[in-house]
Order: C-alpha cells, then structure tokens, then sequence
C-alpha cells in the first residue's frame, strides 16, 4: 500500500479582503468585528480571523453591511447611478412609475451601469403607448384627461402581460397620473395575481379630504385582498400626508390577516412631482394637505410659486418640490421597523430632490446618529433585507457565504447627506467604500469608472 505523506493547506487568497471591519448583517443578525473575503463577486468568507487577499482593505472602525437596495429609483442613468453609489446605494430599481417596452430599457443598461438596476412594466407607459399620449415620462394629455376606452384598456392589459414575461419586476402603478376606472384598475391586480407579480403602486389621491388618502388605501387593498395580489404602496408620506399614521395601522391590520402588501418613505419633508401632471388639478391645494403656492419649490430654479408663476410653469411643466409633509409623520416613518427605506429619486442635470442624492445617509446620519430613532441594525434593515425579501431576492441584501458581494462601507460616526433643496447635487459623505459584484464602485469615497452593475430581472 503506498503512503502519502500529509501535505499542509494554502489559505485561499481571495480578490479581495475587508479587514477589521464592524459587519453587521440584518438578515442574520450578524454584528461584530469580521473579516471579509470576496472572490468572483462574490462572498466567500466572514471569518473571526484574518485572511488573505491579493488586495486587503482596513476598514476598522468602519460598519460593513449589505449594499442599499432603493426599490423606488427614476432616471436610471450615469448621473444617477453616481450619487446612489455615494449613498450607498448598490442596486437601484424603477419600480412606481416602470417602463415600457421592457427588453430594449434593459439593454441600453447591460454592460454599462455603475450599479444594478432593474425596472417594473409600467402601467403608466403602457397606457401612454394605447391611448397615443405626447408625454414621455408622465402622461401630458390623452392618458391625463379622459378615461380609456375598453380596446386601449386591454391594449394597455396586453402591454404589461408581455413586459412581465420579458422579466419585469412586477407591475409599476400610477393611479393619481391617469383616468382609469376602479374596475379597470381591479383589472391590472387580477393581472398581477394571475401572473404572481407585486404591484407597486401610487395611489389615487392624497392627503385628508375625501376622498383622500385613506379612501385610496382601501380601494388598493380590497383590490388585493379581491384578487390575492401581492401590493407594495409607494412613498406612504407624501401620499398619506397628516394621516400617514392611520395608513400605517391599516397595512399592519392587513398584514396580520395574511396579506402580502409592504410601504415605503423617503426621510424628508417635501415630495416631487411634474407641476404639469394630474397631481395638480383643480382643488389640489386641499387635496395635498391645504397647501398654498408658497409650499411649492420650482427644481429648475428653486423659487417659491406664486398663483403666477404657477401658472406659467404648469403650462410647460417640469419638477416641483411639495412641502407638506410633517417632519413628526417623516420620523416616524423613519423610526417605524415595517416601512422600507426608499427615495423617489430623479435629477436631471442637478436638478431635482434632495432625495435621489442623500436619503440613505440622511436615515444613518439625521435618524440614527442624531436623533435616535431607530437603531441602527433596523435601519439597515429596511435598506437591505425587507427590499431584497420584497424582491425575493435570495443573494442580494445579505452578507453571507454565496451572496453576491454588493457592500457598503460608512463610518457610523460621520455618515451624512449634504444635498439641499437648493442644492441637491451634492454627494453624500462618511461612505468610503461600495462594491458591486465585488469591485470597487467607489473607493477612499471617490468615484471609480468601472462599470460592474447587473441586471435585476423577475425569475
């Protein structure tokens, strides 16, 4: 019998080695000091004891935790993709408003995104292609002012069944922006139930008076509890407004009798939207929480409106911020453990929401840091685990043996938003390192020009 002698192991030497570095995992409850190894994008180690790695990073004193997940992301794109990956963000989805057609969206991304990205079929576009609207990004006429007729329903209908089978993310839902009837829009969660897609929805209005914002609350979860469609409702604040806290109890009463429906918030006190859209309508000022011409912040310039400017600028349209979100319902959807960290956010050209820059940073710096609202292992969990479960993403939003090593490395101690209203074009800080599939997306808090991002498609 030949005898083989005993040969001593090599450690592995991975790509790369996150050393010393606070990891903290919400999925697994995980929180101590780990060192990290990444190879082929992924994790392959969280080891107590040290590793080695053909290029080893010391974050000690820093947190390492699974990239930011922003399920409600506009303009996906370069400008974009460079202040979500300052925020930490490593993947970013256009979930609300969706596109359509599906296939070339994905492919004028593939190969050439800083971070993932992933979008939804959007009942908006869908509607938009039946009913011949001018609009690009909202409806502009047709869509915005009348309903559609039974054909271009079910041209719409047809639309979204065929983006869902081209990998959507599920179905993106516009009620406030279109004309569509309760029994059209029952039609669209009959689709998605049939088809197992979530619907992620803005609803119909906003705001106390009736019929507001609780009233479209009701009509979107007896439509899935009707048809047994999975519902996530989009930036509950600033649709919900002063009643944000009796929308939140209803969710919570829905999900405890079985039903599949989750929400979202951005930490700020203004929304945004087109001032040419549906939004603003006769009687918006009631609708949206009895605000005046003064609370409206035009994003191309940052002036306040007066009932003058607001005319002249909703005949061309663009973006406008909305302050009427009170700072205690935006804390305590901040603090609240159920209600996912998402930003809404869209710049075109530095222009827009503080919130496309800033939000993950300002939850870490402002609610966590500064005013304890919530701690921190929950914070990161609404950034990371419940969007990725709301995905069902199984190897994003974790950090654990196997997943996909997207990561996010912040200092605790001084991560911050620094966009503006004024100035929402500026970068957030405290956020030295973010990977995507393993490389370096940003590195000693500048900006690398790689572009490792994935799509994100329905299976």
């Amino acid at each position: 019998m030949l005898a083989f002698a005993a040969l001593p192991l090599v450690a592995q030497q991975y790509d790369v080695v996150l050393a010393n570095g606070r990891v903290m995992d919400p999925a697994s409850n995980l929180d101590a000091v780990r060192f990290v190894g990444i190879a082929s994008g992924k994790i392959a180690a969280i080891s107590a004891t040290p590793l080695r790695g053909r290029e080893v990073v010391d974050v000690k004193g820093l947190v390492v935790a699974p990239g930011f997940i922003d399920v409600h992301q506009h303009r996906i794109n370069p400008e974009n993709y460079a202040f979500k990956a300052r925020d930490g963000v490593t993947t970013a989805l256009e979930m609300e408003v969706g596109v359509s057609p599906v296939p070339p969206w994905y492919a004028e991304r593939e190969g050439h995104s800083l971070i993932n990205f992933g979008a939804t079929v959007g009942h908006i576009p869908a509607l938009m292609t039946a009913m011949h609207d001018s609009g690009t990004f909202l409806p502009h006429d047709a869509a915005a002012n009348r309903v559609p007729t039974a054909a271009e329903h079910q041209e719409a209908l047809q639309l979204l069944r065929r983006g869902l089978a081209d990998g959507a993310l599920g179905i993106g839902m516009g009620i406030a922006y279109v004309k569509e009837t309760r029994a059209q829009i029952l039609d669209i969660f009959r689709l998605a139930a049939e088809t197992h897609a979530t619907i992620f929805v803005h609803m119909r209005n906003s705001g106390p008076v009736e019929p507001g914002a609780i009233d479209s609350l009701q009509e979107v979860l007896a439509d899935a509890a009707a048809t047994g469609a999975s519902l996530h409702v989009v930036h509950i604040t600033s649709t919900c407004l002063a009643e944000t806290p009796v929308c939140l109890q209803m969710i919570a009463g829905a999900r405890k009798r079985g039903m599949d429906v989750t929400t979202e918030a951005y930490p700020y006190t203004a929304g945004m939207t087109d001032l040419g859209s549906a939004i603003f309508d006769e009687g918006w000022q009631n609708r949206l929480g009895h605000i005046s011409y003064g609370d409206l912040q035009w994003a191309a310039t940052g002036e306040r409106l007066t009932a003058e400017s607001f005319a002249r600028y909703r005949k061309q349209g663009g973006m406008v911020a909305i302050h009427g979100i009170p700072e205690a319902v935006a804390r305590a959807a901040m603090a609240d453990p159920t209600v996912i960290v998402a930003s809404d956010g869209i710049l075109d050209e530095g222009k827009g929401h503080p919130r496309a820059a800033g939000t993950f940073s300002r939850v870490l710096g402002r609610y966590v840091r500064e005013q304890h609202a919530l701690p921190l292992m929950t914070a990161l969990n609404k950034m990371t685990a419940m969007p990725a479960a709301r995905l069902g993403l199984k190897d994003r939003g974790r950090l654990a043996v196997g997943a996909d090593a997207d990561i996010t490395v912040f200092d605790p101690a001084h991560v911050t938003d620094r966009a503006t209203f004024d100035s929402p074009a500026q970068y957030s800080e405290g956020i030295p390192y973010v990977l995507v599939s393993g490389r370096f997306v940003v590195k000693e808090g500048k900006l690398q020009s790689v572009t490792p991002g994935q799509a994100i498609r329905r299976h």
